[in-house]
């Protein structure tokens, strides 16, 4: 799975500028903060997306994101810092234009996550899948710029789970 992820996000960088050529394409960008909160760690992170949309309602993206810091919290009874080393996803995405300024998203996907753990007697990192679905909103100030909200969740595929709620800035090209 590990290699279909990062397939697919070399596919979405190397078809990017490929795609913003032609004026028909729908190509985009985002960057922003995401905080994530899973099991009782609070986590904050650098998200970049990349996606495109094959119609008006429907398209695809990918999610890379780095930790910010680290967070205390407790596994099994014992304390321990949580760090996010990384994130990544696909999704499938379906958009309800409701102005046309604003927007309504819902998407589908699933991603791959490492997360590491430390203690007084040392670090773990474990890594972990997930299917994951949401929610969200975007507005745009003109043709090009604007911002975008949403929800996450999380669903792991070795139990747990995550909400993740993410601010952006949008570019589309």
């Amino acid at each position: 799975m590990r290699s279909l992820i990062l397939s697919a996000a070399a596919l979405a960088l190397i078809a990017t500028p490929a795609l913003a050529q032609d004026p028909g394409a729908n190509v985009y960008g985002s960057v922003g903060y995401s905080q994530i909160d899973a099991e009782g760690f609070n986590l904050g992170a650098i998200t970049a997306r990349v996606g495109t949309r094959f119609t008006p309602n429907f398209g695809v993206e990918g999610e890379l994101s780095f930790g910010l810091g680290d967070d205390s919290g407790s596994l099994g009874g014992s304390p321990v810092n949580a760090e996010l080393e990384y994130d990544a996803s696909v999704y499938g995405v379906a958009y309800l234009p409701v102005s046309p300024n604003f927007e309504l998203f819902g998407r589908v996907g699933y991603g791959k996550n490492e997360i590491k753990f430390s203690d007084t007697t040392g670090s773990l990192t474990v890594d972990d899948e997930s299917w994951n679905y949401g929610v969200g909103a975007q507005y745009s100030f003109d043709g090009q710029n604007g911002i975008r909200g949403d929800w996450t969740r999380r669903d792991f595929q070795d139990g747990g789970d995550a909400d993740v709620w993410s601010l952006n800035f949008v570019r589309k090209f």
